[in-house]
Order: structure tokens, then C-alpha cells, then sequence
């Protein structure tokens, strides 16, 4: 019985010292307080989140934002040129 619980806790452990090992938790946190502040999440959806699925959804945004500043550059150009 012992070794099954212990079997268990260092499991669950091991499970997120790998899932978080790319990500420290100053960034964890940092994260989650963009998601929310800036781009609508709740703290419920963003905890709820598959450790992949919040890697695809990060990316995802990264992208957008990329893509919203190369738009940004190219109308501040366009303006400088009229």
C-alpha cells in the first residue's frame, strides 16, 4: 500500500516537473496575468488548460501579435511615404 501511494506522489510530481520544466514560475505567473489582463481569459480557462494545449494557445498568440505588428509597420511606413 505504502509503495503504491508513494509510487503516486512522485508520479504526479515527476508529471509536472516535467510539463513545467520550460517555464519558470515567475513566467508562469507572469503569463497568466497577460492572458487574463490583456487577452479576456479567465484564470478557470487558462488552469483548466491541457500543459500542451496552453503551448498551442501561447504560440497561437504569439503569431497573431507578430502578425498585428508587421500590419503596425507597414501602415507607419505607408503613412511616412504620403
Amino acid at each position: 500500500m505504502w509503495k503504491t501511494q508513494y509510487f503516486q506522489i512522485r508520479g504526479t510530481t515527476e508529471f509536472f516537473r516535467i510539463t513545467l520544466s520550460s517555464d519558470s514560475l515567475v513566467n508562469y505567473f507572469q503569463l497568466n496575468f497577460s492572458l487574463m489582463h490583456h487577452h479576456k481569459y479567465s484564470l478557470t480557462e487558462i488552469e483548466n488548460m491541457m500543459p500542451w494545449e496552453r503551448e498551442i494557445y501561447v504560440s497561437l498568440l504569439i503569431d497573431y501579435i507578430k502578425q498585428e505588428n508587421e500590419k503596425l509597420k507597414m501602415l507607419k511606413q505607408n503613412a511616412r511615404n504620403t
